[in-house]
């Protein structure tokens, strides 16, 4: 008499596999269509934890923030239809930042598919575009296997997989088999490494450049240290992408910080002089505007060949991994004089650092953004994480936020979709339950997903959440500042966010002065420290930080000169960079040229 064979609900089978793989939390909100898979996730409940957020959009956008944070996938779902479609904006966000994420998609039972069912319509066109692998499942034996597969596309990649589901096969029995194919012996892929040839035609590029740039981005990994050494001994200063914010030390004199926008005066302005740009692991979006500005010598390198010649035509593309490179750099090079360049790189951008300090330390006037950055960085603990909100926030994070290699925050970079903070910082909690976590958001982004802080109060995260409120999108009006219009549809209708977010369960605190910042951000610590969450409402105003981009170099006689864009002058008056400098609270910054005359560099 043969023994009968144990069974399972696919369903269940499904989240085995997911519990293989290391997945600890599933993000979604229920609908008909998915509840084989809530009924699993009851029964699976002592195994993986399912987090019930209050939009499908904050489910993807937690899910995609999971994997940024920790490199692992993140999982999401969203039911047939209106749910499904919610799902889209968070996972554009982990296509665009190459964050592996699995969606799963509630879909009507397969017997109902094709006669026009109540929420039945096809899915599989509407994840196309957005995913590395998209599959209806067939068959309830099949379901954990294309799970496990998906699981291995998004990690291969590194991006969005989705796999639709019917209902009715969730609740199906099925054996009861290992199906997860992750294994023990799970290692990286070889990384390819740059030749000795290729680095010794770098290496002479180098020597015949006058004024060297790094552009480095987040596929500088750990490799910082190898960096900053070539960078001291090549005499070549360093601009980043936001991505490798922190990746590269802040302290280092050479590091001149992000560039256009988001940026730093001393990064614009050097790397609009260069002649020579040596782009590390960097996916830059805004590439077609800054290394547009003025014709230079491009050199990439890059662990993906795919990436060659994506921003700028190749002088020459290096195939190699950034720290294989930097060292073989290292190793085959000489210590070149020292440059005029280097020197009057850092020096800028030590006079920048200078002027947003005495911004951030500003004693008397309104309340402005740059003290509450003060105050994040009084408070934070030394590893903290960080959900940071799009707009004004990331320019102001890049420029005041303390990141260093200990510390681990979060944007959507590339879709730079508004609402990321709250479900960042959510997904940071649950991943790091011992860690300080905050959002920093401003209102126009918080007000999109503020609901979810009914998840922080359901799941006891204590979070630190900062909303910037100056009643204005104010991102969106610098730029309609620089064009000839009138202002439109940015102010917004002011709220007492603190009493909203107290309506929900979370502690809340109105920031209106300087006088009242200090003692706030003690009660937040104290309060996340009971184990609630804290909502800071700082009504801020709605000034604008200095548009380092409008900053323009150009040569006359061998020398540098620095003017702002015409077009900035054009919607505001002539102004001096002088001028210019001074209407932002920055008459104590020089011009690059002044550095430049300084230490010698001329064209």
């Amino acid at each position: 008499m043969t023994e009968e064979k144990k069974t399972v609900p696919a369903s269940v089978a499904m989240l085995k596999v997911l519990e293989a793989w290391g997945v600890k939390n599933v993000y979604g909100y229920p609908g008909g269509s998915f509840n084989s898979t809530m009924n699993a996730l009851d029964l699976e409940k002592d195994n993986i934890n399912y987090v019930q957020i209050r939009h499908e959009q904050v489910g993807a956008l937690a899910a995609a923030a999971h994997a940024k944070l920790t490199g692992e996938i993140g999982v999401c779902f969203g039911s047939a239809g209106p749910g499904a479609v919610n799902l889209l904006n968070g996972l554009y966000d982990a296509r665009e930042d190459h964050a592996p994420v699995l969606a799963l998609v509630g879909q009507v039972p397969h017997t109902n598919m094709n006669y026009n069912y109540f929420q039945e319509f096809s899915e599989l066109p509407m994840f196309s575009d957005v995913a590395c692998y998209n599959r209806t499942v067939m068959t309830a034996e099949s379901l954990p296997y294309v799970v496990d597969k998906a699981i291995r596309e998004a990690y291969r990649n590194r991006g969005v997989a989705v796999v639709i589901i019917p209902n009715d096969f969730g609740y199906v029995q099925i054996p009861d088999e290992p199906y997860a194919s992750v294994t023990v012996d799970d290692k990286p892929a070889p990384l390819p490494v740059a030749t000795d040839d290729e680095v010794s035609r770098f290496l002479e590029l180098v020597k015949k450049a006058k004024r060297p740039v790094f552009h480095v981005g987040s596929g500088i990994k750990g490799n910082a240290d190898l960096l900053m050494k070539l960078s001291e001994k090549l005499q070549i200063p360093v601009t980043i992408t936001g991505l490798a914010k922190g990746l590269v030390p802040d302290d280092f004199p050479a590091n001149l910080g992000t560039l256009n926008r988001a940026a730093s005066k001393a990064a614009d302005e050097v790397f609009a002089s260069a002649d020579l740009v040596i782009a590390l692991g960097a996916d830059f979006p805004f590439a077609n505007l800054v290394y547009r500005t003025h014709p230079f010598t491009f050199v990439q390198i890059d662990a993906e060949r795919a990436q060659f010649g994506r921003h700028h035509f190749l002088d020459m593309g290096i195939w190699s991994d950034s720290g294989a490179f930097l060292q073989k750099a290292l190793d085959m090079s000489t210590p070149a004089e020292p440059s005029g360049f280097y020197q009057a790189a850092v020096e800028d951008m030590k006079g920048w650092k200078e002027y947003l300090t005495g911004l951030m330390n500003k004693a008397d006037g309104p309340l402005e953004y740059e003290q509450i950055y003060r105050e994040i960085n009084r408070v934070s603990d030394p590893n903290a994480v960080y959900g940071i909100d799009v707009g004004d926030n990331i320019i102001n994070s890049f420029r005041f936020l303390n990141l260093t290699k200990d510390k681990k925050w979060t944007i959507s970079a590339l879709f730079a979709t508004m609402g990321y903070g709250v479900p960042a910082a959510i997904a940071g909690k649950l991943a790091f339950p011992d860690r300080q976590v905050f959002n920093i958001s401003g209102d126009g982004a918080f007000s999109m997903v503020m609901q979810d802080l009914l998840t922080e109060v359901k799941y006891n995260l204590p979070i630190i959440n900062i909303v910037t409120s100056n009643a204005a999108l104010g991102f969106i009006r610098s730029e309609q500042e620089d064009v000839k219009m009138n202002f439109s549809g940015i102010d917004l209708l002011d709220a007492d966010y603190a009493k909203v977010a107290e309506a929900m369960g979370v502690v809340g605190i109105t920031v209106r002065t300087l006088d009242e910042l200090v003692p706030a951000f003690d009660k937040a610590v104290e309060v996340t420290k009971s184990g609630r969450p804290v909502l800071l409402d700082c009504k801020i105003t709605k000034k604008r930080g200095l548009p380092v981009e409008e900053l323009e170099i150009s040569w006359k006689d061998g020398k540098a000169v620095e003017t702002v864009s015409q077009a900035y002058q054009d919607t505001h008056k002539p102004m001096s960079v002088e001028e210019f400098f001074e209407s932002y609270d920055g008459s104590a910054l020089k011009p690059l040229p002044y550095y430049f005359e300084k230490f010698g560099v001329t064209e």
